[in-house]
């Protein structure tokens, strides 16, 4: 006797085989290697070009799994030290769809345009983005800098 499936096992099996393909299909992406064209830089002007923000790591290699201290040195496009600035520091994993496991935050001025932001930390290896985004005289702006541990 062949096997009927009623409208109501239809209905439940529809969803399931959706989220099932969406999973496949997010798991993939996950362990996709990062863009080939990625700009690591650490160095660039911000997306208007109103400042220029530099980041450096307390320790490289840039480790998996530790809090770390970095600095951001923000300049005008001119080269002139930018210290009354506002600071805020955002990222993720864009392959994974998640934020940085910490809030890190601008904790010290340390003077001649550089800033110290403490509790960067990333959960895992892979490709990693830092948005900064600064306001100041100049107006707001930001950078969004590549990092692939």
């Amino acid at each position: 006797m062949p096997t009927r499936f009623s409208r109501r096992h239809i209905l439940w099996l529809a969803p399931l085989a959706v989220l099932t393909v969406a999973g496949a299909a997010f798991t993939l992406r996950m362990m996709e290697p990062p863009p080939e064209n990625l700009d690591l830089s650490l160095s660039k002007a911000t997306e208007h070009g109103l400042y220029v923000a530099s980041l450096s790591a307390d320790v490289s290699p840039i480790p998996v799994g530790t809090i770390q201290t970095w600095k951001v040195k923000v300049t005008t496009p001119d080269g002139k030290p930018a210290d009354d600035v506002t600071i805020t520091l955002d990222g993720g994993m864009p392959q994974h769809g998640h934020g940085l496991p910490t809030k890190p935050a601008v904790t010290t001025n340390l003077g001649n345009g550089e800033h110290l932001i403490e509790g960067v930390k990333f959960s895992m290896a892979g490709w990693w983005t830092l948005t900064l985004s600064i306001a100041g005289a100049e107006g707001p702006d930001s950078a969004t800098f590549n990092l692939v541990l």
